[in-house]
């Protein structure tokens, strides 16, 4: 009998540290890498079964046998998969990390069965093979991050909205009305159902604020955290969803998934007791974003109006949810519920209700709910219509998977368009000289722009005209809004903050991991407040000089993508777990 040659194992541990070193190790220090970690891993794979199949000179039963026992494993197990890891991020969840997790034990389990009998070689090399595989099927996820880690937990533990539907269901749901003293400066309450003549304004109407962005004026708070910290008045669960706040007097509103209804929830600021709720029979789900509304309530004139994830939109009575009338605004643009569900907050403008369905804008009359009109196909996109006055004449923007367009809020007639493909979720910006801005940051499908871009609009003889300016990768918005302050503007670049130029796209700093959480500008003294992915709340500078951070205390816990509110001296923050408000104190003048 010919002698067996010792394996040849430096290849094959060189192999998965290299792979585990792209995979887990370099995302770490530089999160911008992840999508070089996502490749590392599955070429890595690769390479060790190269390794292991043509070169590791074990006998050729234990190559082909290990080669198909693995495949065989990966396989049955792919079918037995929880639905939160079979289709997260876009069915890739479980190759992406059960392939590194199989190569490192594969390999481990060669190096450490090499002085055994053949038997028991193969028996441990086995079990190892059909433990690595099979160990995927007692997980499952609630998402991933927006580096786009899955965030894991054992199959049979409740969501956290399963536990909270739980618990509601066990205690009758309080709804109170009872007068209560307000702690932020404001009008009086809101009318009942017939809007009263003379408009009440709320402090923050809706989506990133009075014009949408998230610019709070006239407000200066205590930048020292230390002698002044923020004060909780109070914390409670939450159903998921992506919605932000809209606030009035000692009310705010909200929307949430529970169970089989989508929600939309009226609370007092003072002690996060509930007010009413309204329920609609739907639910939405994906894997990546889970479950729940994505869109803000917005509050005009005594209603409120909300846009469910699956189409639904409601006009509501701001005082007790009664429904003034509802639609279905995916069944009047004809667009199906997109990948990620409808994400655009209402907007009014008039006497109408706009709404961005998918990429498609469709206008509704405040009074009755009638359709007025749809806006011209585009791209499907994720953000909300943005009112703007752009050569003296007031206009509707939207961004979309194919740029951005802009419509006469009247009649929804196509001003102008400029392609520009990218991600399509956040809001446009408009600079003091007219120009607008742009950004897109995941650079993901073909085409797909990334970078933040200025062009100038003009209407001249022959029409409006758009001219871009410049492009600058200095700053790279995915989902988490920019604003524009001095001459910069600031915002996430990544999961980093960063600062650019507004003249021509430099980068001026970077600096700061928050995550992908979002920030507003309070500009009366050069600040952001940020609200981290992880509930972390910091206050920055709003200056081009350096990144400085004056303080950070955490907040809530879990992954917040949530837009943060400031109403008066009350921050109210939330994400799909939780959500609390805090005092914060105001800065002498």
């Amino acid at each position: 009998m010919a002698h067996q040659q010792a394996l040849r194992l430096w290849p094959g541990v060189g192999a998965v540290a290299l792979q585990w070193i792209l995979w887990f190790i370099l995302p770490i220090w530089a999160p911008e890498t992840t999508i070089v970690g996502v490749f590392g891993g599955l070429i890595g794979g690769l390479v060790v079964l190269l390794w292991w199949a043509f070169f590791s000179r074990a006998p050729w039963p234990d190559r082909v046998g290990a080669v198909l026992l693995m495949v065989a494993g990966l396989f049955v197990t792919s079918r037995l998969l929880h639905v939160s890891i079979a289709t997260g991020s876009m069915g890739m969840v479980f190759p992406i990390y059960a392939i590194p997790a199989l190569s490192l034990a594969f390999v481990a389990s060669v190096v450490a069965s090499r002085g055994l009998a053949a038997g028991p070689r193969r028996a441990l090399m086995a079990a190892v093979i059909l433990v690595a595989c099979g160990f995927w099927v007692l997980l499952r996820t609630d998402g991933i991050t927006g580096d786009f880690h899955s965030q894991f937990h054992w199959r049979w533990t409740k969501t956290a909205e399963q536990q909270l539907v739980a618990k509601t269901a066990t205690v009758p749901e309080k709804t109170t009305d009872k007068p209560e003293p307000p702690l932020v400066r404001a009008e009086p309450a809101p009318a009942p159902v017939a809007p009263p003549t003379v408009e009440i304004r709320p402090q923050w109407p809706g989506f990133r604020g009075p014009a949408r962005d998230n610019t709070i004026r006239g407000v200066r708070i205590s930048a020292d955290w230390t002698a002044s910290p923020p004060e909780k008045l109070w914390r409670h669960p939450v159903g998921p969803g992506w919605s932000s706040f809209a606030v009035q007097g000692d009310r705010f509103y909200t929307q949430e998934q529970r169970g089989d209804d989508e929600i939309v929830a009226c609370y007092r600021v003072g002690s996060g007791e509930l007010v009413w709720t309204h329920r609609d029979a739907a639910r939405f789900w994906e894997s990546n974003g889970g479950a729940g509304p994505r869109a803000t309530p917005t509050l005009h004139n005594g209603r409120v109006y909300t846009f469910g994830a699956t189409g639904i939109l409601n006009s509501l009575d701001a005082r007790n949810g009664k429904v003034v009338w509802s639609r279905n605004a995916a069944a009047d643009t004809e667009k199906k519920v997109p990948s990620w569900g409808f994400a655009g907050s209402p907007l009014v403008v008039g006497d109408a209700v706009i709404v961005a369905a998918a990429g498609r804008l469709a206008a509704y009359d405040l009074a009755l709910g009638k359709v007025r009109w749809l806006g011209p196909a585009g791209g499907a996109g994720y953000s909300s219509p943005h009112l703007a006055t752009i050569g003296g004449q007031t206009q509707v923007l939207l961004v979309n998977g194919a740029g951005i367009v802009a419509v006469a809020p009247a009649d929804g007639t196509l001003l102008w368009k400029h392609e520009w493909p990218g991600d399509g979720i956040i809001q446009p910006a408009l600079i003091a000289d007219g120009d607008v801005l742009i950004g897109s940051g995941s650079g993901l499908g073909d085409g797909s722009k990334t970078g933040t871009l200025r062009f100038k609009v003009a209407q001249g003889p022959s029409g409006w005209t758009v001219e871009e300016r410049w492009t600058s990768i200095g700053l790279k918005p995915y989902f988490s809004d920019f604003v524009v302050h001095n001459g910069h503007a600031y915002g996430f670049d990544g999961s980093i903050l960063a600062c650019i130029d507004l003249q021509d796209g430099k980068r001026k700093w970077k600096g700061g991991r928050y995550g992908h959480g979002q920030l507003v500008l309070l500009p009366d003294q050069d600040l952001l407040l940020v609200l981290s992915e992880e509930g972390e709340l910091a206050l920055v500078k709003a200056t081009p000089d350096q990144f400085t951070e004056l303080a950070r205390l955490p907040a809530i816990e879990g992954k917040t993508w949530n837009h943060p509110v400031l109403a008066g001296n009350i921050l109210l923050v939330r994400n799909s777990e939780e959500m609390a408000a805090f005092r914060v104190s105001l800065a002498s003048r």
